[in-house]
């Protein structure tokens, strides 16, 4: 039977849930999205792209590698016509409706490049040529053996006066440029991060536009060794490639040169700030803090939805199996992960605003503040993409079995986001990124100075980090006094505790600091309160997962961690009957989930059993290895 045939009644328990909500849900989704008009905004574009007849595709999971990449090259050249066609330009509204693709790093890194660095005799040359897909470009930094610490990149370029030409070489099989998204089949041209070299010295790196394939053929030109890299966990529609340079001539105009040039004669014009370079690194890292939010955010909905569909096991003999989600257990796992995809959110808002405001500010010439946004970018991208990847797997193993199957979309969301813990920067070295604060913005580093810098508790911030929840616990009262009276520096061995601890519980500090200005700008009673209380419980969950640290600091009594932990306690009782609500303000639709296990109206069972059916295992009752193994082994046993 394909159930899918028949309108199916929503599934009473979830009904149940809805009814049961205390606020409303359009209103948190109008919170989440900005404003009512963003939200129908983003309504009219996901309806446009979820209701396209061009946009429709084989499921995947039932499909080999090369035929992903195919549909994927399709959907791809389609979006590019539709963004066209419906007049779609923001970044944030075309990357919420798309899986990762072969065009992703074009969209994402050569164009926003291009805008950022080209000057407008580039613009000119290239820009144009890339919007209409003449030139389609990825970015090639990371090499084989060199990825977080840039400084160590090996390609080089070097200017040859004679002809004004760069001439790139990988000159060993460390520096092949390996893993750029779209480089293995797709792209005609990359941007080559490279160490700059002219009159005898080296300027470290800089940003090259190469030709690595014919306009017409799509050949390799000569010099240009590319290919895929192969399988990887999981972006499996994604052609990540290598490229090794083989004295590649470029000309000299092939530099990006908004800020560093190189005149004809070689000399060298240094750029005004040294971290312009990492101006498209610093993009996509305050665009991964929103990414982190919205795979937190789908993998809660499919986990707390299922779990308020799925019955299990008697409390009592002889009474009905309760809902999951009734479980304390279950709720221990998913609310502080339900108020953790909140606190993301709000962070992903005040990136997106701060990145565009210092971008701004950069374009009239003011580069004040972009060491800070590049290590707030670093600090938060870090902190949000570590916990988001252990969140989605203790969200798919709350689901039990039925997690593990990838109708569930929880696999298949792990695999998709656990490359942002190492693309963009890998997160151990994001930890530790150092730089002068600005007064101005929450800093992602509290100190620069060498000896300050092995002091791994920040007096301050802990003790503001405190003095925000004393609304709501009357033991805090005061704690700020105490905690300004205590030496916590002379506390830690900085030979025991790692400097990125230090940044760790920043980065905590400022999502919590973020969340709570948030609660200020909300003025409906009932979605204020339930805010706060995700607040509260993200809050109080952090102080819980490091106790130790805020005993060893003398912040906190045994008495008082204890007090936390049935003020948390408390916080699920309170969530438990807004928790479907909650995540149906996320305002996914079932399209976008693509889960059978997260569907709106809870109907769970049914549409995994015709999925399962539609595997193509199921093609034929008697599969060809019968024929071929089984029935002739007998003659043989």
């Amino acid at each position: 039977q394909v159930w899918s045939r028949f309108v199916l009644p929503m599934n009473p328990d979830i009904k149940k849930e809805r009814e049961n909500a205390t606020f409303d849900v359009e209103k948190l989704t109008n919170v989440l999205d900005g404003s009512p008009q963003k939200t129908k905004r983003r309504r009219e574009i996901e309806s446009l792209v979820l209701n396209d007849p061009d946009f429709k595709e084989e499921d995947p999971n039932f499909l080999s590698r090369s035929e992903r990449y195919d549909q994927a090259v399709r959907k791809s050249a389609q979006m590019i016509l539709k963004l066209r066609e419906y007049g779609i330009a923001d970044p944030d509204e075309i990357y919420c409706y798309k899986k990762p693709e072969p065009l992703d790093l074009h969209l994402g890194m050569f164009l926003p490049t291009l805008l950022n660095q080209a000057t407008p005799e580039q613009m000119d040359k290239f820009f144009m040529p890339a919007w209409n897909l003449e030139i389609i470009g990825t970015y090639a930094q990371t090499e084989m053996g060199h990825g977080t610490h840039l400084r160590g990149l090996e390609t080089t370029a070097t200017y040859d006066p004679s002809t004004q030409e760069f001439v790139l070489n990988c000159p060993t099989i460390s520096s092949i440029k390996w893993w750029p998204g779209g480089l293995g089949k797709t792209s005609n041209h990359a941007i080559v991060l490279a160490q700059l070299y002219t009159q005898g010295n080296c300027h470290g790196l800089h940003a090259f536009i190469v030709p690595i394939r014919d306009m017409n053929t799509h050949k390799p030109l000569p010099g240009i060794v590319v290919g895929d890299i192969g399988p990887k966990f999981g972006f499996n529609e994604v052609d990540n490639g290598f490229l090794k340079l083989e004295n590649v001539r470029i000309p000299r105009e092939n530099m990006l040169m908004k800020y560093a040039k190189v005149e004809p004669d070689g000399t060298y014009v240094k750029p005004p700030s040294s971290k312009l370079t990492y101006g498209t690194m610093v993009f996509i890292r305050s665009m991964i803090v929103g990414e982190s939010a919205r795979a937190l955010a789908k993998s809660c909905t499919i986990a707390i939805r299922y779990s308020a569909v799925r019955h299990q096991s008697e409390m009592r003999p002889g009474e009905p199996e309760p809902q999951i989600l009734d479980y304390q257990t279950q709720q221990y796992k998913l609310f502080p992960l339900l108020a953790m995809s909140y606190a993301f959110a709000f962070v992903g808002q005040y990136m997106k605003q701060t990145y565009h405001r210092i971008t701004g500010d950069i374009n009239q010439g003011d580069f004040s503040e972009l060491p800070e946004l590049h290590a707030l970018s670093a600090g938060l991208k870090a902190f949000t993409t570590w916990a988001t990847n252990s969140a989605i797997e203790v969200c798919r193993m709350s689901c039990g079995g039925h997690g593990y199957s990838r109708s569930s979309a929880l696999p298949d969301l792990y695999v998709e986001f656990t490359p942002t813990c190492t693309y963009e920067g890998e997160n151990t070295k994001c930890m530790t990124t150092n730089v002068t604060p600005n007064p101005d913005l929450p800093s992602s580093q509290p100190t620069s100075d060498t000896n300050r810098k092995k002091k791994l508790l920040n007096l301050f911030l802990l003790s503001q980090y405190l003095y925000i929840l004393n609304f709501d616990i009357n033991p805090f009262y005061g704690i700020l006094d105490i905690a300004c009276c205590c030496n916590l520096c002379s506390l830690f061995d900085p030979s025991i505790h790692c400097p990125g601890f230090c940044l760790q519980a920043h980065c905590h500090y400022v999502v919590v600091k973020l969340f709570t200005d948030k609660l200020g700008e909300i003025g409906d009673t009932a979605v204020h309160s339930v805010l706060s209380a995700l607040a509260l419980l993200y809050a109080l969950q952090g102080i819980t997962q490091n106790s130790g640290d805020f005993l060893q600091a003398g912040l906190l009594s045994v008495p008082q961690v204890l007090q936390i932990s049935v003020r948390i306690k408390e916080l699920l009782s309170q969530l438990r009957p807004n928790a479907v609500a909650l995540v149906d303000a996320f305002d996914f639709h079932d399209k976008k989930l693509n889960s059978v296990l997260g569907r709106y109206d809870g109907n769970v069972y049914e549409h995994m059993f015709e999925w399962a059916r539609r595997s193509p295992l199921n093609s034929t009752e008697v599969h060809e290895s019968f024929h071929k193994y089984l029935k002739p082994l007998r003659s043989k046993l």
